[in-house]
């Protein structure tokens, strides 16, 4: 059977993200997403823990809300690593994914000795990378620790500001259990690909949701046998042939290219590698983007691809696909109007997205909404790529700086969220 997963989003304890994750919602976004298995996010808060445990009841290893629908919930959470490497400290994120409440329990109990978990919904633990593994493993060979958004310039794996340049840097004697790694939305598989060191790892690709809105912009199809926690992970672990990843343009992330947001400075690669990554309007050093640090790294030149390579696709979400084929901001009524149309009429988004037959959405939304769906699928939007914490923009779409807050807004209106808030 095929499950779609989003193994990586954040609760309301976490800082910077919306009241609105709450597990209810959380619930109704999934199902208008089309995302089976969703990460509950968290687990180290004890705050958080506890609705999980009041909420929820078990099933082989995953979670459905006692009064719920289909959705399943996987225990998953963000911690921060920080731990001093040549010199210079190294705080590196990493998702950790459990297959009971109970074993969460006693790895936030071996955890909470190295930080305070009451903080932070994604606290910051003071020990390396192989410790935490280490940790995490010593409570079951199916507990999971993926190294999350692995080139992000802050708190990644390989991220210029505070990573390594090898796994075997962050994780020691540990680097055998790390299966898989997490693209992140300003890398996709081709540019993964380019490092023939990864090889050996799974490619997933998952949200890091903030707010309900934004569950699904990135995911996993997986393969297995049954809807199972032990299914999932072993999918992940040996069978990477198992997993296909759903990717933004990572021109759309907001990290792809190197630049300094205060001036307004973004470079291509090539460029800024010129340019010794100084701004040549403040003579500051810029923010290195991921395309220019998987150059940095890259043992491969553009357009490899290993033997094994995994499927996936890649899409821009769908209210920024209506966006560009209206060219209206994704937070404008009109486009409200025709992304509810089109989840009324076909349901699910990333179905929309991926398999509605292009002749299907032309007869009932137009050329100009199918044309845009076409060629979203093809890859053929073009994006002007993010830096520096901006996210990337289609080059036809007219949203402003504030549109991500209307968009939040619109969802809530029509779902009538405040009543969860």
């Amino acid at each position: 059977m095929r499950v779609v997963a989003d193994l990586h989003i954040h609760g309301p304890y976490s800082r910077a993200t919306s009241r609105s994750m709450d597990f209810k919602i959380l619930e109704r976004y999934a199902e208008i997403k089309g995302i089976d298995v969703i990460a509950t996010g968290d687990f180290t808060h004890p705050k958080w823990r506890w609705e999980i445990k009041n909420q929820f009841v078990e099933e082989e290893g995953l979670y459905r809300l006692k009064d719920g629908g289909k959705s399943r919930f996987i225990i998953s959470g963000e911690v921060c690593t920080s731990s001093v490497f040549k010199g210079r400290t190294r705080r590196i994120h990493h998702v950790i994914l459990l297959p009971s409440i109970e074993v969460a329990d006693q790895v936030s109990e071996e955890l909470g000795k190295r930080g305070d978990l009451l903080a932070d919904g994604r606290p910051m633990l003071m020990m390396s990378g192989a410790e935490l593994v280490e940790t995490v493993m010593d409570f079951g060979e199916q507990n999971m620790v993926i190294p999350a958004h692995i080139w992000t310039p802050w708190f990644s794996l390989f991220g210029d500001r505070g990573g390594v340049d090898r796994m075997e840097e962050c994780y020691e004697d540990q680097t055998p259990h790390i299966y898989a790694v997490e693209t992140g939305l300003s890398s996709d598989p081709p540019m993964n690909w380019r490092v023939s060191a990864l090889d050996r790892h799974t490619l997933v690709s998952n949200s890091d949701s903030h707010s309900p809105s934004k569950i699904g912009r990135e995911a996993n199809i997986i393969e297995v046998d049954a809807l199972r926690y032990k299914d999932l992970v072993e999918a992940i672990m040996y069978h990477k042939e198992r997993v296909t990843t759903i990717e933004v343009e990572p021109a759309f992330g907001k990290y792809h290219w190197t630049g300094h947001r205060n001036c307004r400075v973004s470079v291509p690669p090539e460029e800024a590698i010129r340019m010794k990554g100084i701004c040549p309007v403040c003579g500051k050093r810029m923010t290195k983007g991921v395309a220019e640090r998987v150059e940095e790294l890259s043992d491969r030149p553009p357009g490899a691809r290993p033997p094994d390579a995994q499927r996936f696709y890649k899409v821009l979400p769908l209210i920024d696909t209506i966006a560009v084929a209206l060219r209206k901001s994704p937070s404008s009524s009109e486009v409200e109007a025709e992304y509810w149309k089109m989840i009324n009429a076909f349901g699910a988004e990333i179905s929309i997205l991926l398999e509605v037959p292009i002749g299907s959405i032309r007869e009932r939304h137009g050329d100009a909404i199918a044309e845009a769906i076409r060629l979203n699928r093809e890859n053929r939007i073009e994006v002007e790529p993010g830096y520096d914490g901006v996210y990337g923009k289609p080059r036809n779409d007219r949203r402003t700086d504030r549109a991500s807050d209307g968009k939040e807004r619109f969802f809530r209106k029509r779902l009538n969220l405040e009543d969860y808030v």
